[in-house]
């Protein structure tokens, strides 16, 4: 199940990220060589895109530790503290992704029920854009219970080691 998460994951931001930076090439194209390249919204769907990809991403960066935490501390741990340390930082980053996943789910209703759009001729419904925060909030979410979990329940010393000691 995991497999699959993480390969949808990868498989969307890799099609996003291509997707932006399809659309960011054709635009400077446009600009600078041949202005039949260029499509008038073009700066907009790259900002749409790149949004979407940064925050699905922000998942996996909690799947490898690449997210906010004590690894100067960490490395000085033995795997014992490493593992309270660590619980303890789940536990606030929990917290944090339940306030945002609540923050983004308020703004994406908020801007359904008023049919929010963009500014721009291209009239995008902003719900579709603001729905990136409540994702990677929820995603994050999930991750940082699934790694809380193992640190509690399925904690081994000699395969969970959180950080390579120096000594």
């Amino acid at each position: 199940m995991m497999t699959i998460w993480n390969r949808i994951e990868l498989l969307l931001i890799g099609v996003l990220g291509a997707l932006a930076l399809t659309v960011g090439t054709f635009q400077v194209i446009g600009r600078y060589v041949n202005k039949n390249f260029a499509f008038i919204y073009g700066e907009e769907v790259v900002v749409y895109l790149t949004v979407w990809a940064v925050f699905l991403a922000s998942s996996q960066l909690v799947r490898t530790d690449g997210h906010v935490r004590p690894d100067v501390i960490l490395r000085i741990l033995p795997p014992q503290g490493q593992r309270w340390v660590e619980t303890f930082n789940c536990c606030v980053a929990i917290a944090f992704c339940a306030g945002l996943a609540y923050c983004g789910l308020q703004v994406v209703d908020v801007a359904f029920d008023l049919d929010e759009r963009s500014i721009t001729g291209l009239k995008f419904p902003m719900w579709i854009y603001y729905s990136a925060i409540l994702t990677g909030a929820v995603l994050m979410l999930l991750r940082y219970v699934i790694k809380l979990y193992l640190l509690v329940f399925r904690f081994d010393p000699a395969t969970m080691v959180i950080a390579v000691h120096d000594h």
